[in-house]
């Protein structure tokens, strides 16, 4: 063949080529298949649902415990860098400005085919300033939300924390979730080859509705007295672990609760699960001592026993059903008021046999054992109160001292607020309100009655005793405030062995709960550590730091000693004053 049929052949070749290439962009453009249109569709398909701003949470005077702050995950776009861009520049910014390491930074840029790597995540705005003043081609700066904490470790195990997603996952952002996160937004567009949206082909633009404010009953200043008392019980005594929580005794909102071990709410995903519990409502003990308040009430109010009754303490050594029974310090005979005041378990106990187990039983859950208190967080235990046909002949002897049963501070402070209360039990309120984002209040707590264990009666007369406890000769007397009557109970318990059975022989609970004034009480307080170390006692160990608290707590709140409204303070405290040193 010449070279003229060669050209002609290529030439022929070239021309089928072209006219092949032709008819398919024609076919494409003016019939394509449905299968290729589908594709193409999908490719440039944008559909995203938007997030808005998490509801706040606040404190009773309005100050933020919790808010949505602008955000932006830092992005970028491979393939527009290499052939557009400077690899080597966005690489060394984002490995300077980000702190990210250089080799893993390149790889995610030297991809030639993709669109779209997310470099980092929730990148505050204040610290991506010198990044954005760049101007560098090729990086997207996302915006997105992220919850922040402005008080960091404050309130903590009350507040609870939010995902990065958006979705409360303890405390109160993880009960109140429904309110805080509003409703979603629907965005539907199309995007351009750079994965840009095309503003003119948005179709469909729902934008979200922002979640609710959740007001709490807590008050930051209280909160912050609870704290502070418990970092200095641990720095004292080192327990594995202190929680403490105050409340109003008539209206059951609580004003402060604490728990230590705590955490940042800002970094709570480098805090351990264990920091997270919240002990106050979730560590369940055999409460020691604390319970005598309780079973002393019933068997008064029942007409058991009167208050001048007196039993034989037996020195310190009772046997009773083929076991011992001691008591701490050595007794012999006492009324029921110094079986309180002295905290005798062998008193306590011969009380619990007059009343009879089915009375000891059903006191017990009047005060609400055995049953979650109600309040509004997750995690609440329960604890264990045995039904009477699985008690033995000497279960009523133990449960009068705090043993054979499983309670939460909560439970304990709850029915102590009883007997301040006038014996009405209140369901512990820890949301005061709830307002949507046009200021209108959707729900608002009320002050709730769960019972009444004890007559008004009763509950005056045990008011009078448990003041005697914290009066020389008690065993709280660490617990006094100068000015104010103060009632309370100790309790000191040795830990459950659950492995072995039994009890450890130098592990303790100790606990203080208390309220004040006793003429009109106002405020109750407890205080718990979990095996403290160098002392074990109750009124050695938490009541110094119910005190703390105390004092503190009814300064700041300008609580009178008689429980008298504000203006009166001054006068009163001074008349009492003067009375005190007249004496």
């Amino acid at each position: 063949m010449n070279d003229k049929g060669r050209i002609l052949i290529t030439a022929g070749l070239i021309v089928a080529v072209f006219a092949g290439l032709g008819v398919r962009l024609a076919f494409l453009h003016l019939k394509p298949a449905e299968s290729t249109l589908a594709r193409i569709e999908k490719g440039r398909h944008l559909e995203e649902k938007t997030r808005g701003p998490r509801g706040r949470i606040l404190d009773r005077e309005g100050n933020i415990l919790a808010v949505d702050i602008a955000a932006r995950h830092v992005c970028a776009d491979p393939k527009f860098i290499l052939e557009h861009g400077d690899i080597q520049q966005v690489c060394e910014a984002l490995t300077s400005q980000l702190h990210l390491n250089r080799e893993e930074v390149w790889k995610l840029l030297d991809q030639p085919t993709r669109q779209y790597v997310r470099i980092q995540k929730y990148m505050r705005e204040k610290g991506l300033e010198p990044l954005q003043a760049m101007n560098l081609k090729g990086l997207i700066f996302e915006e997105v939300p992220i919850r922040n904490y402005p008080k960091g470790v404050l309130g903590a195990h009350v507040t609870g924390f939010a995902n990065h997603e958006g979705v409360g996952s303890a405390g109160i952002e993880q009960k109140m979730n429904s309110y805080l996160q509003g409703s979603s937004g629907l965005r539907i567009s199309q995007k351009d080859g750079r994965r840009r949206e095309i503003y003119s082909r948005r179709t469909v633009d729902i934008e979200p509705q922002p979640g609710a404010d959740v007001y709490l009953t807590i008050d930051q200043q209280v909160q912050h007295f609870a704290e502070k008392a418990l970092d200095e019980m641990v720095a004292k005594y080192q327990p594995k672990g202190a929680w403490a929580v105050v409340q109003n005794v008539r209206t059951g909102e609580i004003l402060a609760m604490a728990s230590w071990p705590t955490f940042n709410l800002n970094s709570f995903g480098a805090a351990p699960a264990e920091w997270m519990r919240n002990r106050v409502i979730n560590y369940t003990y055999e409460p020691g001592s604390t319970m005598k308040a309780m079973i002393i009430a019933s068997a008064l109010d029942s007409g058991a026993v009167s208050a001048q009754d007196i039993f034989d303490c037996e020195n310190g050594r009772w046997m009773y059903g083929g076991k011992a029974l001691h008591d701490s310090h050595g007794e012999g005979l006492l009324t029921v008021a110094d079986i309180l005041k002295k905290s005798s378990n062998i008193g306590a106990a011969k009380i619990a046999l007059k009343m009879g187990d089915e009375k000891v039983y059903q006191s017990l859950k009047e005060f609400g054992f055995g049953a979650q208190t109600e309040i509004d967080l997750p995690g609440e235990d329960a604890g264990i109160l045995w039904s009477v046909n699985r008690w033995s002949k000497i279960s009523a002897t133990r449960l009068a001292m705090g043993h054979e049963i499983l309670v939460t501070s909560m439970q304990i402070l709850s029915a102590l607020g009883a007997i301040a209360n006038d014996g009405i039990r209140m369901r512990p309120l820890i949301i005061e309100k709830i307002v949507d984002a046009d200021g209108k209040t959707i729900m608002e707590a009320i002050p709730e009655e769960l019972g009444r264990p004890i007559s008004p009666e009763t509950a005056k007369e045990m008011c009078r005793l448990l003041a005697r406890v914290t009066q020389p000769g008690g065993t709280g007397t660490k617990a006094a405030l100068r000015g104010y009557l103060v009632a309370g109970k100790t309790g000191t318990a040795q830990k459950v062995n659950l492995e072995e059975g039994g009890y450890y022989a130098n592990k303790y609970i100790a606990s203080f709960a208390g309220f004040l004034p006793v003429e009109n009480p106002a405020i109750s307080i407890m205080v718990v550590a979990d095996d403290p170390q160098g002392a074990h006692y109750g009124g050695t160990v938490c009541a110094p730091y119910f005190q703390e608290i105390a004092d503190q707590t009814v300064r700041y709140l300008r609580i009178s000693p008689q429980g008298f409204p504000t203006e009166y303070v001054s006068e009163l405290e001074a008349q009492l004053l003067k009375e005190e040193s007249d004496r």
